[in-house]
């Protein structure tokens, strides 16, 4: 709670106004709210304060303007509260709390925000080195202070959730919650525990607290990715609205716009899309995400050196492998192979780099293995994947893996469990539903095939730059649905769920 406390003693806010969110452990949808009408009264309220600012905004030779916050102050509010902070800002707190370390070793605080401030410069730079470092900060404040160190083990939590080790994050995050259950920003980090490990339950309950806890811009970004994992997408799109509308510094206002960017994307707006990542560019020039967004929607716009120029400024500040398999496969798309394997190769590196600072990215390079690689090399570290930490993206992982070695019956069972709402998979992802056609072509099951080659194309038509073109052409092969009665009493695949 100390370093919450700091937070508000700088002024953040701790609250918002909004109306239940509803039960949402039971799988019931959240009320429908209709929110266009609230940018159009924000935009009155703008134009109403501008034409009364003689009497509400104090003049040149009035009162003086609150005072610009110390350095490092924004970055302290930032990781106290979970959400990004500017990269000069955070350096500048890094600074400041390792000379406090020093002078003062048993200070069992600054240990805390230290080791969360290389957690967020980790996460931002893509750098694992960062985490290492983070956990001896964290270790060394819970030394300090053994006993109701919720942040020391909030921030654990964020650590490993960092790393994509769900189970360590949630055993770190419901230590957390134990410590102090009033502590709302672990909430956020137990949501990305339970979504990693494919708990869905957990997830919902976990859901329902955050929204009776009305935590602010940063607790309403999390409430709109679970949405978005389970398909409701207005709702999605609306929390991440009150969220970057509610947020309180550039860098996190642009990270939530980058996070309303890559739902648009994912519904094959374009244009809304790229003004969303252009908007959280102009906001932070530091938004790697939201580059490589730019770079994700210019493709699809035909605008490709544009798009290969974004592209190569994120990875320039942020070397993350998934940006590197999109330029790749970008570059694979345009007929240049030498140009792909140098980033196939920088993709390799970059995740022998993150295991050695204790980051899980088995997925992404099972993923690359799959189509790029060695498929029964990818098969097998899915198959680990899936032991450790059975979410939805490894189950289409896997899925797809399976279907590259040759077990299309396997692979099934797996792509049903990524695209059924009834077992966690509600998220509407073109690539998923893609795989599953795919796969059941190849089984020959072409009602099913031509229904989710057509839904893949539906949700986004341009998902892929190497994907959707064939998704069009196994559609074409397909034909027209024939003209004869639908059979009765068809199997089904089993679908698979998390520990299966």
């Amino acid at each position: 709670m100390e370093i919450e406390r700091d937070a508000r003693a700088l002024g953040r806010p701790g609250g918002l106004a909004g109306g239940p969110l509803g039960n949402l452990a039971a799988g019931g949808e959240p009320p429908r709210r209709r929110r266009r009408g609230r940018w159009i009264a924000a935009g009155v309220a703008v134009s109403l304060l501008v034409g009364c600012g003689i009497v509400l905004w104090p003049s040149r030779h009035g009162a003086p303007q609150p005072p610009e916050p110390a350095p490092g102050a924004q970055a302290l509010a930032a990781v106290a509260l979970g959400v990004p902070a500017a990269r000069p800002d955070l350096a500048v707190l890094i600074g400041q709390r390792e000379a406090e370390v020093r002078s003062r070793p048993g200070d069992a605080h600054s240990w805390a925000v230290l080791g969360a401030a290389y957690v967020e410069q980790g996460r931002r730079t893509a750098d694992a080195a960062n985490y290492p470092r983070a956990e001896r900060a964290l270790r060394a404040s819970l030394k300090a202070k053994p006993r109701g160190n919720a942040d020391a083990l909030g921030g654990l939590a964020a650590l490993a959730n960092a790393r994509r080790d769900f189970r360590t994050a949630r055993t770190w995050g419901e230590a957390a919650l134990k410590a102090d259950p009033k502590r709302w920003t672990t909430y956020p980090l137990l949501l990305d525990a339970y979504t990693g490990l494919g708990d869905h339950k957990a997830t919902g309950r976990t859901l329902d607290k955050l929204a009776e806890l009305r935590s602010g811009p940063a607790g309403l970004a999390r409430i709109g990715a679970v949405y978005r994992d389970r398909g409701w997408r207005e709702d999605a799109a609306a929390s991440l609205a009150d969220a970057a509308a509610g947020a309180s510094t550039p860098a996190e206002q642009a990270a939530w716009l980058e996070r309303a960017g890559q739902l648009s994307w994912e519904r094959g707006e374009r244009e809304e899309a790229l003004a969303h990542f252009d908007e959280a560019v102009r906001l932070d020039s530091d938004q790697r995400a939201a580059q490589a967004g730019q770079g994700r929607v210019l493709a699809a716009l035909g605008r490709t050196t544009e798009a290969l120029n974004a592209y190569r400024v994120a990875l320039a500040g942020q070397p993350n492998p998934r940006y590197a398999l999109e330029l790749g496969e970008l570059y694979e798309s345009l007929g240049l192979a030498r140009a792909a394997k140098v980033e196939y190769d920088l993709l390799r590196n970059r995740v022998r780099a993150a295991a050695a600072g204790g980051v899980d990215e088995e997925l992404v390079l099972g993923v690359f293995e799959s189509d790029h690689g060695d498929p029964a090399e990818a098969l097998r570290r899915l198959r680990d994947e899936w032991r450790r930490q059975p979410g939805i993206e490894v189950a289409d992982a896997l899925g797809w893996a399976l279907h590259r070695t040759g077990d299309d019956r396997e692979a099934l069972r797996f792509a049903t469990a990524a695209t059924d709402k009834a077992h966690g998979g509600g998220v509407r992802s073109a690539l998923f539903v893609y795989h599953r056609g795919m796969i059941e072509r190849e089984l020959e099951r072409y009602g099913p095939a031509r229904r989710h080659l057509q839904e893949a194309l539906r949700v986004n038509p341009y998902f892929s730059p190497l994907r959707a073109p064939l998704a069009r052409q196994a559609l074409a092969a397909l034909g027209d649905v024939p003209d004869e009665p639908v059979p009765t009493g068809a199997s089904t695949a089993r679908p698979v769920t998390p520990g299966s």
